[in-house]
């Protein structure tokens, strides 16, 4: 009977283990009650907590328990908290105009629980809401939590679909989210217009970087661009990679250009000074 289950909860979409306390085993897809650090809030359970899935998460420490099955009660105050939380973001909203701070308030969170409000906003430079928060406490009458966050994490939050027709990747299944550099899109032949390869926050989409490492890998296993190789038909020059199909564009000595397959590269005669380095990726 295992111990742990691995549960996506709160609006962030947080994904960390839980554990079970008493008999009680649960599927992938149930809506559960959870006891986080946060208080009482809904989660959806994934799977099992095993070794091989824990690997996959950005902490393997348990952050709390799993209390029951989720109620129909349960799912009925869920939607009560989220008409409570179009009041709270309107009054936060008023707060922060009339304090005049420079913060742009993005969503708000009442966990299940009532413990606390978290409220997520977007700053260019550090806030003082030392009094804004003190307002709102007693306005509320419950703990204030205000979380900066950035134009991915808000994305996150507000987006919906993205380019391709599915649910944007940050609101799925990424819990972290590295950097991407233009130089993914660039070893991926991919267009460098950025209107088309921005996502809806408006960076580099996240999943530039998913065949990357496949690519920067296939890059290094053949002769870079610039080598002058030895095929069936010649001696010639590496105009170009076609990385996926594991091709090249060779420029024979007659100026024949002809693509030809890695496996009929004889052997590398020169390698160029100027010929591309591939860096592992970071």
């Amino acid at each position: 009977m295992p111990s742990r289950y691995v549960v996506r909860y709160g609006l962030i979409r947080h994904v960390a283990p839980f554990s079970v306390k008493g008999p009680q085993t649960y599927a992938r897809g149930d809506s559960v009650v959870v006891r986080s650090d946060r208080g009482m809030e809904l989660g959806e359970v994934l799977c099992e907590a095993t070794e091989r899935a824990v690997k996959f998460l950005p902490s393997s420490e348990t952050k709390g328990h799993i209390v029951r099955i989720a109620t129909l009660e349960d799912e009925q105050s869920s939607g009560e908290l989220h008409e409570k939380e179009r009041i709270e973001f309107h009054d936060c909203a008023e707060m922060i105009r009339e304090r005049k701070l420079q913060m742009e308030l993005i969503d708000v969170e009442h966990v299940l629980g009532g413990e606390r409000i978290v409220f997520f906003y977007l700053a260019e430079k550090r806030v003082d809401f030392r009094e804004l928060v003190k307002a709102l406490a007693k306005k509320f009458h419950t703990r204030i939590e205000m979380r900066q966050i950035g134009v991915r994490d808000e994305a996150k939050l507000l987006a919906d679909y993205g380019d391709c027709g599915k649910p944007v990747c940050c609101n799925t299944h990424l819990t972290q989210m590295p950097p991407v550099s233009m130089k993914m899109a660039k070893v991926q032949r991919a267009t460098l217009d950025p209107t088309k390869i921005s996502g809806r926050c408006g960076r580099l989409k996240c999943c530039l970087r998913y065949e990357y490492d496949t690519y920067q890998e296939i890059r290094r296993e053949l002769p870079a661009v610039g080598n002058m190789v030895v095929t069936k038909q010649g001696q010639g020059k590496v105009l170009r990679q076609e990385i996926l199909a594991r091709k090249l564009l060779i420029q024979y000595e007659d100026q024949r250009r002809i693509i030809v397959d890695e496996s009929e590269i004889v052997t590398v005669v020169k390698r160029s000074k100027s010929a591309e380095t591939v860096k592992p990726a970071e």
